[in-house]
């Protein structure tokens, strides 16, 4: 099973170098930033499956190091584990689409729980409950028969084409992670495979080239997004 990704963002070495240990020996793979550019930064590179914010850190807090996210489109699920015990703060973080806020003193079982219980909600296929139809400008996507139409023409995908597109319009107007996005589609991650899907992107580009509305963008080093103006967002069509 691929190991899990974690980002800890914490200004305090020392509790950082021992969450580092500590989630190391979950076996999960780790990476420490000490505080929240240099966490934002790693993040909009890597593809990583939770983050563990501080709160009060230099140059950017865990408040405002959740709103980049959201601006940004992250989708990275994460906790709050911080000192700052008040409930208006508690209130804050779980505003700000925090999974949950764990406050210092913190029991380890009680940490590695709570990281289990997010990761096993996440880990759930949110793809299997997706739509399998779509509306993208004047082409209807149906992800079953693999076909992309307009009034006029069938295009028929193949498999593979056909899965790099439901994943874009999954995450419309939203990054899709490129790494993610390899190992949803071929289950592994390494350098050829991406090249690969870089390939499908590429297609599926010279497919849409007629419709000036519809814009598969490149995020550098991170991945790509469907751009779709709002009154064409991607429907479910399924009902």
């Amino acid at each position: 099973m691929d190991q899990k990704k974690i980002l800890v963002v914490e200004d305090d070495l020392n509790l950082g170098f021992l969450l580092l240990d500590f989630l190391e020996s979950m076996d999960f793979r780790v990476k420490l930033c000490r505080d929240g550019l240099s966490g934002l930064s790693t993040l909009e590179q890597q593809y990583f499956d939770l983050c563990i914010l501080d709160v009060m850190m230099p140059n950017i807090d865990g408040f405002a190091f959740a709103k980049t996210m959201q601006k940004k489109g992250v989708e990275t699920p994460f906790i709050f584990l911080t000192a700052k015990s008040m409930k208006e703060d508690k209130l804050e973080g779980y505003s700000l689409g925090a999974e949950d806020y764990i406050t210092k003193p913190f029991d380890e079982e009680e940490l590695a729980c709570k990281i289990n219980v997010v990761l096993r909600r996440h880990c759930q296929d949110v793809y299997a409950s997706a739509p399998n139809q779509f509306c993208l400008g004047k082409y209807h996507f149906d992800y079953q028969r693999q076909e992309l139409k307009t009034k006029q023409t069938t295009h028929r995908l193949t498999e593979k084409e056909n899965e790099v597109l439901r994943l874009l319009c999954i995450h419309k107007n939203k990054v899709l992670r490129r790494d993610e996005a390899v190992q949803k589609i071929y289950g592994k991650k390494d350098y050829f495979l991406g090249r690969s899907f870089d390939v499908y992107i590429s297609r599926l580009r010279k497919i849409f080239g007629k419709d000036s509305s519809i814009e598969i963008q490149n995020i550098y080093k991170v991945g790509f997004m469907l751009n779709v103006p709002e009154e064409q967002a991607v429907q479910n069509l399924s009902s």
